[in-house]
């Protein structure tokens, strides 16, 4: 399994390398998000939707449980399952139209919905670092694995 570990100092780093991912990703990926609360999955989201060209407002989707992007270079769809309460909820916002290979899904809590998270791309944990985080990225297919190559 190929990973890629990188230590940020704060928040403005961990927004600078969401940004950073923007250009490496393509159409179709799956993208797992572990950390606890507060860990910063929305702000590097937020990271990634500046580093795509996107200036609006990035809000969470912890309350809506799905929010969407879409840019000039890419369709960005950020789930937060973190108050999901069964499937049908995601059956009902219409996930498998998210999932049709022209969005690059975010998922936040992804254990919550265990037969979307088995189909992940990359398994992505931010940890806790002193003042700072810790993110590893741990590819888990070949569109994964060329994602977490070009960061190293």
């Amino acid at each position: 399994m190929v990973q890629y570990r990188v230590n940020l100092a704060d928040e403005s780093a961990q927004i600078k390398f969401g940004a950073r991912l923007a250009p490496l990703l393509s159409s179709g990926l799956l993208v797992n998000m572990h950390g606890d609360l507060g860990a910063g999955k929305t702000t590097l989201v937020r990271g990634l939707l500046r580093g795509l060209g996107h200036t609006g407002r990035v809000r969470s989707p912890t309350f809506t449980l799905m929010e969407t992007y879409e840019t000039a270079d890419q369709a960005v769809c950020h789930l937060d399952l973190y108050r999901l309460s069964d499937m049908e909820e995601l059956e009902m916002l219409g996930i498998r139209d998210y999932l049709d290979g022209d969005w690059t899904l975010w998922i936040e809590w992804p254990e919550r919905a265990p037969e979307l998270a088995e189909q992940a791309d990359i398994d992505l944990t931010i940890n806790y670092a002193g003042s700072g985080r810790e993110l590893v990225l741990a590819a888990r297919t070949a569109m994964g694995t060329a994602v977490v190559e070009k960061l190293t």
